[in-house]
């Protein structure tokens, strides 16, 4: 599929989603976000693909929404039906809202982050499963200094990556975090030099990809987003629902396989 932009290319199971509007520091657009959705939606149902780095183009992760866009901006645009998941049946209605496709895509999902992300740019990088900063990433929440609210469940993500305190000051002050702070406060998995950033993540992804099952890290990623609306009760019961699966499953016969064997694993993600 040809993008307008984004750009999406592949080396081997991982899938590079690129922000591609390095002059406007990569901000969003209604046609980057459809744009963004169709490729992160694509990668998670090519049977090929076993990980997505997402980065963007030029000094900047993503700045947030376009300001000429947002100046014009419908109120009602926030809750369009557009902008929503179609509605699936075997998903809690809480990945049906416009960015849950991220949480929703069965492969992991890295940012890297190779500068400033802020406002939506932050969002988007919280819905990622890794964080991969560069050590001139920068990040701010933005909201505040717009006359605008916390969007898009960042006050549930946000609390729960940096804890409360740090959120309060995040959203509230709209302060500007340097890479060094957002490691230190948990934001980031890890600050890497400017020069390593792809080769990192692309590190990250390729043993994703390679080292353990794609079906394990499909059913891990939906346990841990759907674990904070459960009891303990219910993500045992769910656990143990899924143990059955996977020990019936292929992979797990040939994740014992490769260990009696020594030797690299060959998982098919069945």
């Amino acid at each position: 599929m040809t993008y307008e932009q984004i750009t999406v290319h592949h080396e081997g199971p991982v899938a590079i989603v690129t922000l591609a509007r390095p002059d406007r520091m990569n901000a969003l657009t209604k046609v980057l976000e459809a744009e963004l959705r169709s490729a992160i939606e694509a990668a998670g149902r090519d049977a090929a693909v076993r990980a997505i780095v997402l980065t963007g183009a030029g000094r900047a992760f993503c700045a947030g929404m376009d300001m000429e866009e947002l100046e014009v901006l419908p109120p009602e645009d926030i809750r369009a039906e557009s902008w929503m998941r179609p509605y699936d049946m075997n998903r809690r209605a809480d990945w049906q809202t416009r960015y849950s496709y991220f949480p929703a895509a069965p492969k992991p999902i890295i940012s890297a982050i190779n500068g400033a992300a802020a406002g939506l740019g932050l969002v988007m990088a919280l819905y990622s499963d890794f964080r991969i900063a560069s050590d001139k990433a920068v990040f701010a929440t933005a909201f505040a200094k717009r006359g605008l609210i916390a969007e898009h469940g960042i006050a549930w993500m946000l609390p729960r990556v940096v804890g409360h305190a740090h959120a309060t000051d995040l959203l509230m002050t709209s302060r500007k975090v340097d890479a060094a702070e957002a490691l230190a406060m948990g934001l980031v998995h890890r600050v890497v030099p400017a020069g390593r950033l792809m080769a990192d993540a692309l590190a990250l992804a390729d043993s994703l990809s390679t080292e353990v099952s794609p079906r394990s890290v499909a059913v891990m990623k939906r346990q841990l987003w759907e674990a904070p609306f459960q009891g303990l009760g219910e993500a045992v019961a769910m656990a143990n629902a899924e143990m059955v699966d996977s020990l019936r499953s292929e992979d797990f016969k040939e994740g014992v396989a490769h260990f009696v064997e020594k030797r690299a694993p060959r998982f098919t993600g069945r």
